[in-house]
């Protein structure tokens, strides 16, 4: 706890001063203009990442960047969404899952969660990423059919997303444009989802 009670000493006499008068006008109100649903992986820092600071991106994150579609259920992802595109009227929903996913792994070989009964019933969201597996690539090297999967996931959550009765509505509607992001830790690189090519391409050349 030492260290966050440092990082916290900091932020109040290093950067809340510098930044003072941006937090007051966030704490009357929010208008970010991207919803970012990502893993809970502590090694995905979003606005590290991206460049991003208070105020740009609307997050929710949960093990898998899972969108879940059970019928009549009610979860934290799905409502932050919902609330994002009706509410705060994002103008972009990215779905980015990353290389290494702990909870993809999972799904691949099944194994320890006989300890973990609610885990299990969480990896039931991402068995679809199976059906969507990506080709090999080479450049992923030992780590091929896992990332081959991760990406498919990526796919199949992206479907989940766009099926969000909210999403639809805003895509329809030409107000929400819709992402597939693929993040890779040890490049520091992202690849999005081309809908037309079926692929992932670079999202910077």
């Amino acid at each position: 706890m030492q260290r966050l009670l440092e990082g916290h000493k900091k932020f109040l006499s290093e950067v809340f001063p510098r930044r003072r008068d941006q937090f007051h006008l966030l704490a009357e109100s929010q208008a970010p203009e991207w919803l970012f649903i990502t893993c809970s992986d502590s090694r995905v820092l979003p606005d590290l990442i991206l460049g991003t600071g208070p105020g740009d991106l609307f997050i929710t994150r949960n093990a898998g960047n899972v969108v879940p579609v059970a019928a009549n259920d009610v979860d934290g992802c799905t409502a932050t969404i919902e609330y994002a595109v009706e509410v705060l009227k994002v103008k972009h929903a990215i779905l980015c899952g990353h290389s290494d996913c702990g909870a993809m792994k999972a799904a691949l070989d099944r194994k320890g969660l006989e300890k973990l009964p609610k885990a299990s019933r969480w990896l039931q969201h991402v068995e679809a990423a199976f059906s969507h597996r990506q080709p090999l690539n080479p450049g992923d090297g030992p780590h091929a059919e896992l990332a081959s999967l991760i990406r498919g996931n990526v796919v199949a959550q992206l479907l989940n997303l766009k099926a969000q009765p909210s999403v639809a509505r805003a895509v329809m509607e030409g107000r929400l444009e819709v992402h597939g992001w693929y993040y890779e830790i040890l490049s520091g690189r992202i690849e999005r989802f081309d809908e037309d090519a079926r692929r992932f391409v670079p999202l910077i050349a």
